[in-house]
């Protein structure tokens, strides 16, 4: 890899934007041959197992007492905060198991006890990510982060025989979309603001990514335009029909998904690798914490491999403490299907991603933060929400595609919003801060939104149609 120039400062670094046809810097590869010859020049940089030596932690094997010191001193200044968390878990266990206290409390305390747990999962996977390549390290970490949104997935789907629960899968789908898209992006982009005046990245990241949102959002759309401009007595079919061919459709929208992400992650990793290997390797070396990072003591490949087991088991028995509170919550609470799908499900799924790039981004490593933002959606739509899909196939549940037009509409436009902001290859804290606004203005709507009969079963009876308008016709944000 030809070395690359670092900036001359934080206030007067020009960070010249770099695409797939070639850059105004002469230091990244212009061309699939230059990325070959500096593959050929260090042959060692291509193994995958290689430990970096930002990774190395100087020990092998396990060593309980120094990796929960590590655990609770060598993250970052926010991981360190919600650590302080950790006694909500056992709390929430033993609520849940021994079914003490109303519904709302039990579901609050497991709602916050995930947090630390998602935490952990993050946390481990970065340092695994530390001891890779980047582009594979960037790859591993996000789709570690992402453990904790697949287990909710599954833990819904095969945990709970509620008849929302497909309903509520579908929005947490979109909601963690939009949560990483618009909130966690739009924090990013208002913490490097607040600390830079203008941040750049390169476009290698933001127009692959951007064009990949885009063709996910319309994929996901294409079930829900299906089922909404068939009439049943136009075409001269039956609901159950249209149910079917909807769930068919899904389906196959869904393996096409999973193959073009395959693709994307080949793009990434073998055919184009130097070129985010570069754009990497720069924002390393402006890294503004990097002193600090080297000189923080690191998890061995053992520790890291342990603490992610043991997140991960923490994760799933969190996840169904806090699912079979869901029905309950929705119906003493009066919170309505959407807002707990679009909104509190995705909150808690992200934690890990979402303090990851936060911390990326006030370090000035954008393009890091841009990955892990954009790497994450992408990941969700075009990896994890087929996989549930696929799954509940597998298993004869017929989870489809059908979203709300509320929902599907806003996810378009959102993507259509984001993919505005990342076209420049800049940032201040302006457009972070319209982004957040985006998201709370969505989560207003969510919350004013009535949950529809079909998510509990209902054929869409007038009765039943009475009962939910009734349940959410008084609701407010300052009641």
């Amino acid at each position: 890899m030809a070395e690359i120039r670092p900036g001359v400062g934080v206030a007067q670094e020009k960070h010249e934007p770099v695409s797939l046809q070639g850059s105004a810097d002469h230091t990244l590869p212009r061309s699939q041959q230059d990325i070959i010859i500096a593959d050929g020049n260090d042959a060692s940089d291509g193994r995958l197992f290689r430990v970096k030596t930002a990774g190395e932690s100087g020990r092998r094997g396990l060593h309980p007492l120094q990796l929960l010191k590590i655990i609770w001193t060598s993250s970052s200044s926010l991981s360190r905060a919600v650590n302080i968390l950790w006694p909500f878990v056992p709390a929430a266990l033993a609520l849940y198991y021994t079914q003490t206290g109303p519904s709302t409390l039990r579901f609050s305390i497991a709602y916050i006890a995930m947090v630390p747990c998602a935490n952990l999962v993050g946390f481990a996977g970065a340092e695994l990510a530390r001891k890779m390549p980047h582009m594979f390290g960037v790859l591993a970490e996000t789709t570690i982060g992402s453990i904790v949104e697949v287990v909710l997935f599954l833990v819904l789907l095969l945990g709970t025989e509620s008849p929302n629960r497909y309903y509520i899968i579908r929005a947490a789908i979109l909601g963690s979309i939009l949560a990483t898209m618009l909130l966690c992006l739009g924090l990013c982009f208002f913490a490097s603001g607040l600390r830079r005046e203008i941040s750049t990245f390169d476009s290698a990241i933001s127009e692959v990514g951007s064009g990949l949102l885009l063709m996910a959002g319309l994929g996901l759309a294409i079930p829900t335009i299906f089922w909404h401009t068939i009439s049943i007595e136009r075409f001269g079919i039956t609901q159950e029909d249209l149910d079917g061919r909807t769930t068919q459709l899904s389906r196959i929208i869904a393996v096409l998904l999973l193959i073009a992400y395959i693709v994307f992650v080949w793009f990434q990793m073998r055919t184009h690798h130097g070129i985010y290997d570069a754009i990497f390797e720069h924002d390393e070396k402006r890294d503004l914490d990097k002193h600090k990072d080297r000189a923080k003591a690191k998890l061995t490949l053992t520790e890291c491999i342990v603490s992610l087991a043991v997140s991960v088991a923490l994760v799933a028995l969190i996840a169904i403490a806090l699912v079979r509170e869901i029905e309950p919550v929705v119906e003493e609470s009066g919170i309505s299907d959407p807002f707990m799908g679009l909104i509190l499900v995705p909150l808690v799924e992200k934690a890990a991603e979402h303090l990851t790039a936060l911390d990326e981004a006030w370090d000035n490593q954008i393009n890091f933060a841009l990955s892990h933002c954009i790497g994450s959606t992408i990941q969700t739509a075009m990896l994890n929400a087929p996989l549930v899909v696929i799954v509940a196939w597998g298993r004869g549940l017929p989870l489809d595609l059908s979203f709300e037009i509320f929902e599907i509409a806003i996810l378009i436009l959102s993507i259509i919003t984001v993919g505005n902001y990342l076209r420049d290859q800049k940032s201040d804290y302006l457009e972070g801060f319209l982004c957040v606004i985006t998201y709370i203005a969505i989560a207003v709507a969510a919350f004013y939104f009535p949950t529809s009969p079909e998510a509990h079963g209902s054929t869409g009876s007038t009765g039943s149609a009475e009962g939910a308008e009734g349940g959410h016709a008084e609701r407010s944000l300052f009641m």
